[in-house]
């Protein structure tokens, strides 16, 4: 379980951290294939602020639950809790807001809520 939550968080992180960085590069959002008409009804312009929220906050939490994994830190579990609250989070706000579907949001949703169940299970609050 410590290895799959690991390399879900691994996952979480580098696609999140890579892709707002392609969004702050070009927020117009061309390097990721994303019409600038998806932020239409959003409070966006561009793709410049969604990138950063993506790569700091998503990308950055889950990094900061691998750094703490590798460390073995007694917060290593609620970390990678928070980083799978904020992945859950950022894709029903961003389903809402942009009012598209694609697929690879239920991939993400499914992660992020694997990540939860899998870092309260090894936390010991939930016993199988």
């Amino acid at each position: 379980m410590k290895t799959l939550l690991f390399f879900l968080l691994v996952f979480v992180a580098g696609t999140s951290i890579v892709s707002g960085m392609m969004m702050i590069i070009a927020p117009d959002g061309h390097l990721l294939q994303l019409s600038p008409a998806l932020l239409e009804y959003t409070p966006f312009n561009d793709y410049f602020l969604p990138g950063i929220i993506l790569s700091a906050v998503v990308g950055g939490v889950s990094l900061l639950g691998i750094i703490a994994n590798l460390l073995c830190h007694t917060t290593r579990y609620n970390w990678a809790m928070a980083g799978g609250v904020l992945l859950v989070i950022w894709i029903v706000v961003q389903m809402l807001l942009i009012d598209t579907f694609h697929p690879l949001q239920l991939l993400f949703l499914f992660v992020g809520a694997m990540i939860i169940l899998i870092a309260w299970q090894l936390k010991g609050k939930w016993a199988v």
